[in-house]
């Protein structure tokens, strides 16, 4: 199965999957984070990222820490965030 490489959401379908400038469905993508070819977040860093998404597992009763170094362990293994590590 596919993630996406901004936030590893699970992309299992096309509704999933965001959108290029083009109107094409994004193979990289989901919709929350990429929508007619631009980030949602632009200019967010991956550590603001991470933090977004403990938020997000939290509010899904998900315990922080757990979510943090899961969120630590897979971001810097995406796309999106490798070519922005020092």
């Amino acid at each position: 199965m596919d993630i996406c490489q901004s936030c590893s959401m699970p992309l299992r379908t096309d509704g999933d999957r965001g959108t290029n400038a083009d109107g094409g469905v994004s193979q990289d993508y989901c919709h929350f984070c990429y929508q007619r070819g631009k980030f949602t977040d632009e200019g967010i860093t991956m550590e603001q990222k991470i933090d977004k998404l403990v938020g997000l597992a939290r509010a899904m009763s998900i315990p922080e820490e757990n979510a943090r170094r899961m969120a630590q362990t897979i971001l810097p293994t995406l796309k999106r965030w490798r070519s922005k590590q020092p």
